[in-house]
């Protein structure tokens, strides 16, 4: 039984030169496109035979033409040469790839087609950045940003902070909502008289005296929540509070949709009083943002460039 060929002992330069032989039907094209002389070719391809130990083209024949074996070899030879070049030209690419983490925290609910968008073409960028995303209100994460000099928040605040750098990215929407027990449910109109009599279900953080959500200016814009009847800090508790009927309340009108339509919530609307606030991207200008968060950053800003009516 023939011994088999330890293919660690094949020259790889004698493979390129059979395949540029094959590729160039004679020995002679072959040696030009080598830059060699043809009796080095010619040399070559014997060694190369006899490394197989079997017989690659036809000999005395007067038209080119490869051996079965030979034509099969040549495959699998071009085959890897075009995988080498693939790696060549991987390794000149000039993006290095990135690594890393960015710690973002974001408040609950948050229907934002500007973040969507952003998490999507970061990721395409920098498939090797991981994300760490944490759901928490405004005053824990101007708190922490605030005490750990670091990270990214993405906060609804009235107004920008003195000692944050805040970037306005858009406005989002509030509602009045109550439940479907509430004796002011289906009504098309209210006045904010009527509502300041009302028992008001309040967001724990909007009623700790920090003024970052913005359910308390709202609230107090209006005159509302003269008697807090429940509080959470979680959105789906306080609907649910408002649901059950232990008051109104204020809630992000994209976070309600399902529920509206399946008459559990009704809004109420006072003319011309349309409710809002802001939401910022929130970094401290203390220490320089990571590399990771730098990039967010500048997509942010690239974002907002291009599609300004995302804000």
């Amino acid at each position: 039984m023939p011994k088999r060929l330890v293919t660690s002992d094949l020259n790889w330069n004698l493979l390129r030169s059979f395949c540029v032989i094959a590729e160039e039907k004679g020995l002679t094209r072959a040696a030009k496109r080598l830059n060699m002389s043809q009796p080095s070719v010619s040399l070559a391809l014997q060694k190369l035979e006899e490394q197989l130990g079997c017989q690659l083209i036809f000999r005395g024949s007067r038209h080119f033409a490869l051996t079965l074996r030979g034509e099969k070899i040549y495959q699998e030879c071009a085959e890897i040469l075009r995988a080498v070049d693939r790696i060549g030209v991987l390794s000149e690419d000039g993006n290095d790839e990135d690594f890393g983490e960015l710690r973002l925290s974001v408040i609950s609910h948050l229907h934002s087609p500007l973040l969507d968008e952003a998490l999507r073409l970061y990721h395409q960028r920098h498939p090797s950045i991981t994300w760490r995303i944490e759901v928490q209100n405004s005053a824990e994460t101007v708190r922490r940003i605030g005490a750990e000099k670091a990270g990214l928040g993405i906060c609804l605040l009235t107004k920008p902070l003195i000692n944050l750098t805040c970037r306005h990215l858009f406005r989002e929407e509030f509602g009045i909502f109550c439940g479907a027990e509430h004796p002011l449910y289906g009504r098309t109109e209210v006045s904010a008289h009527e509502l300041q009599q009302e028992p008001f279900v309040a967001f724990s953080c909007a009623t700790e005296g920090m003024g970052l959500e913005p359910m308390i200016m709202l609230r107090e814009g209006l005159g509302l929540g003269s008697r807090i009847s429940g509080s959470s800090h979680d959105l789906e508790e306080v609907q649910r509070m408002i649901v059950s009927g232990l008051g109104i309340g204020i809630l992000p009108a994209p976070s309600v949709s399902g529920e509206r339509m399946a008459g559990q919530l009704w809004p109420l609307r006072l003319t011309d009083r349309p409710l809002g606030a802001d939401v910022f991207l929130v970094y401290s200008p203390a220490n320089p943002p990571t590399a990771p968060e730098q990039k967010f950053i500048d997509l942010i800003e690239e974002l907002l460039t291009l599609y300004p009516e995302m804000m």
